[in-house]
């Protein structure tokens, strides 16, 4: 597949109410008062391993003295 097809798919998927880009987070984020347009973000997805990497990422950046949050949702 080439980027070109993949990029048609991707923008396909809208048909079925999956809303593409990060127009909703900015809402939510401004909604709760958090809008911090410069916020640097690490978003971790996958498969194993998500809780511990993301707890040594916020350890790490809170040892470097960055005000840090941190946000994990269980499955179910």
């Amino acid at each position: 597949m080439n980027v070109s097809a993949a990029l048609d798919w991707l923008f396909s998927t809208q048909f079925f109410g999956i809303k593409l880009g990060l127009d909703n987070t900015r809402k939510l984020l401004a909604a709760a008062g958090a809008d911090r347009i410069n916020a640097t973000v690490v978003h971790v997805a996958g498969t194993n391993g998500k809780g511990s990497t993301c707890a040594m990422i916020e350890a790490l950046a809170r040892a470097q003295g960055y005000v840090t949050g941190l946000f994990t949702s269980p499955i179910w």
